[in-house]
């Protein structure tokens, strides 16, 4: 991929924010594609968008999109690089109208993921970054600074953040068997994964299931640019190219200095 390609990234991804934007100024309509499972005209079109315009840039990389049919990308994990999309992470925040949603596209290559950019249309605040170059957020009016996650030594100093639209009382017990100073919520998975990378909270902790793999590239990207770590709950690497597309065995995303405590402590709550 070429130097210039995160860049492409994030002007696509700002085409698909403007495109949300406008239906999330619309009374728009939800459907439903399962129990629990939303989904509206701005998810379908941002959607349509990101892969007509990354097919055109990166001709024969294929795209697992959350909106796109599972025949369009059933060979891709033959592929050395892989883009990952979700067009509206955070459905369910996007219908509440709270703002707490984001375009996400991510990049695969090999085994990992390389690049990652987010918009967030409602804040007008996108993250980008590039593993081994750094990670930066960008404003509205276009001005860039470098983000980095925090330092934070020790698990009981830590601030996690963790899921508003997915509470159970399973997932409450196991954050607060980890014994973190404090445990806050918020909509969209790539939202808490840029709370880890720009430091505002230490880690993201899902213990249990994590949502699709197209949920968790671009915010891996962002993490790791930014100094960060990013496993499953058991502490192995996520798997992009397994079998099935979901993240069942949980994620953990930290500033990489709990991570192990994190983990471990996952691992003796299983054991009990």
């Amino acid at each position: 991929m070429s130097d210039g390609a995160l860049e492409v990234l994030v002007r696509i991804a700002a085409e698909a924010a403007t495109l949300v934007a406008e239906v999330y100024a619309t009374p728009f309509v939800v459907d439903f594609k399962g129990p629990a499972d939303p989904v509206t005209e701005a998810d379908r079109r941002a959607n349509d968008l990101i892969v007509e315009r990354l097919t055109k840039e990166f001709p024969g990389v294929p795209i697992v999109a959350e909106e796109s049919k599972p025949e369009t990308f059933a060979n891709f994990a033959a592929s050395n690089e892989i883009f990952f999309v979700d067009p509206v992470d955070g459905t369910n925040e996007f219908i509440e109208r709270n703002s707490e949603f984001v375009v996400m596209i991510g990049l695969l290559s090999g085994a990992a993921p390389t690049l990652g950019v987010m918009h967030a249309p409602a804040l007008g605040i996108a993250w980008a970054g590039a593993v081994g170059k750094g990670a930066e957020r960008i404003l509205a009016d276009g001005s860039r600074s470098p983000i980095r996650v925090s330092d934070t030594p020790e698990l009981g100093q830590a601030r996690l953040v963790s899921s508003r639209s997915h509470r159970s009382a399973r997932l409450d017990h196991a954050l607060a068997a980890l014994g973190p100073r404090e445990v806050y919520t918020k909509g969209s998975a790539g939202l808490k994964g840029t709370e880890v990378a720009e430091g505002f909270a230490d880690a993201h902790v899902a213990p249990f299931y994590a949502g699709k793999r197209w949920d968790a590239c671009a915010a891996e990207a962002l993490i790791l640019a930014a100094g960060g770590r990013v496993t499953d709950a058991y502490g192995a690497p996520l798997d992009y190219r397994g079998a099935g597309l979901s993240n069942d065995r949980g994620l953990v995303a930290t500033n990489g200095r709990i991570h192990d405590a994190i983990v471990r402590k996952l691992d003796a709550l299983r054991g009990s």
